[in-house]
């Protein structure tokens, strides 16, 4: 593809994204979508990181790109079409059967509250990991508003470098607010973000990167326990309700205690690297935390003693107690399809680990 190819079809994307954004947009409360509208401007305005925003450009483009939403509210995404073949948006594969090879890669696939994600980048490498394609891209030509670093979509993981280092320096700016003694600060900690902050934010981008894989990695396993189709339909139903965030933490939790825990204390034993695990409890969600209190508990015992046997039983319990309620929400939503969400919340509420 030549470089007018590449802008034609990253426009093409891009309108799907804004689709997306237009039906979406209002899904946020008023303080993130601001702080994610800010993000996006300067992705779109491709401004580094941490450069000063100027107040009246921003509002000036928060508006236009409003308007630009409530003119496409009602459009209908568009295919997607490649030196004249025109592909379904979510059919990611045959996509990049044909982008792949020249150096570019697709994704999309459903987020939080059934949002439609999709992006263009360069490829940086693929890969095959088990009996999963692994994706990695560079720089991003088309986005939409939000823009998750990882993500798997049946047998094939896109992990996202520049949106990952977008999610770290948001992530780090927000600590620095006011340092708190906290899990995420200590993982900012063991790099050097005060002397040398592009060398600090590739290491931690190189290292985050790995551990975003391998949490892919488990939500394949995670799936192949749960069956993607079934839970995928039972994440449909429950959309916009606060069963869709239990169910969604469960099924993180049985990924992570299949794949990532044990992998991380395995490299926190062996190469004495204490930034990955205090990265991993700092960025679980304040669902994930609440449902798996025990987790706070056992990280603690292991910075007070620097023991990881708490935390590898943990891991072990986990792998049963969250397959077994995953297994259980399943059942419910089976006998009760779309009005499971009650039942659903009140039984992961009951079953916290």
């Amino acid at each position: 593809m030549n470089h007018h190819q590449v802008q034609t079809l990253a426009e093409a994307v891009q309108r799907n994204c804004h689709i997306s954004d237009a039906r979406h947009g209002g899904d946020y409360s008023l303080c993130i979508y601001l702080m994610k509208m800010r993000e996006y401007y300067r992705w779109e305005k491709r401004l580094p990181l941490g450069a000063a925003l100027e107040k009246d450009a921003v509002g000036e483009w928060l508006a236009e790109r409003e308007a630009l939403w409530d003119g496409l509210a009602e459009a209908e995404l568009a295919p997607v079409e490649i030196e004249g073949e025109a592909f379904d948006p979510f059919d990611a594969d045959a996509i990049n059967a044909r982008l792949a090879p020249q150096g570019l890669v697709y994704s999309s696939g459903l987020g939080h509250q059934a949002k439609p994600h999709f992006f263009l980048g360069d490829l940086e490498r693929c890969a095959v990991n088990g009996d999963c394609s692994v994706y990695v891209s560079a720089g991003e030509y088309a986005r939409d508003l939000t823009a998750p670093p990882a993500m798997s979509l049946g047998k094939t993981i896109f992990l996202r470098r520049e949106s990952l280092r977008r999610m770290l320096w948001e992530k780090l700016e927000s600590w620095r607010w006011s340092r708190p003694d906290n899990a995420l600060g200590r993982a900012f900690a063991c790099y050097a973000f005060d002397t040398d902050f592009e060398a600090a934010l590739s290491a931690m981008a190189d290292r985050e990167i790995d551990h975003a894989l391998l949490h892919e990695q488990g939500e394949h396993q995670a799936g192949l326990l749960l069956g993607d189709n079934d839970w995928g339909q039972m994440l449909l139903d429950l959309a916009q309700t606060p069963a869709e965030l239990m169910a969604r933490a469960v099924r993180d939790h049985l990924a992570d205690s299949l794949v990532t825990l044990p992998r991380l204390l395995e490299s926190v034993d062996t190469a004495a690297q204490p930034a990955a695990l205090h990265f991993y409890v700092g960025n679980l969600t304040n669902m994930r935390k609440s449902i798996f209190p025990s987790l706070a508990v056992a990280y603690e015992s292991w910075r007070r003693d620097g023991d990881l046997a708490e935390l590898r039983q943990l891991a072990e319990r986990g792998r049963e107690h969250w397959q077994t309620l995953g297994a259980a929400m399943l059942a419910l939503h089976q006998e009760r399809a779309g009005d499971a969400a009650g039942a659903i919340r009140e039984l992961v509420s009951a079953r916290h680990l």
